[in-house]
């Protein structure tokens, strides 16, 4: 997992470095997953949100670190 945020710093696309690593990284297809089945129960997730967005959906790292950092604080359990 490590290698593979390396990587995408780096510019490399998600298939190249997935095809690189020679073995899985278990968080990429998990936090496909896991965005999927927090989407279908309704739950919040923003932090699977913008990683599953960097990994599947083109976001910006960077830009979605900073939404997660501008987000209003609240309690998570509600």
């Amino acid at each position: 997992n490590r290698r593979v945020g390396l990587a995408l710093a780096q510019g490399k696309p998600l298939d190249v470095i997935v095809a690189e690593l020679g073995h899985v990284a278990e968080g990429v297809p998990c936090a496909k997953a896991v965005r999927e089945l927090a989407r279908r129960l309704h739950v919040d997730m923003p932090i699977t949100n913008a990683v599953a967005g960097v990994l599947f959906d083109g976001d910006n790292a960077a830009d979605m670190v900073a939404q997660l950092l501008a987000r209003d604080p609240r309690d998570e359990l509600a």
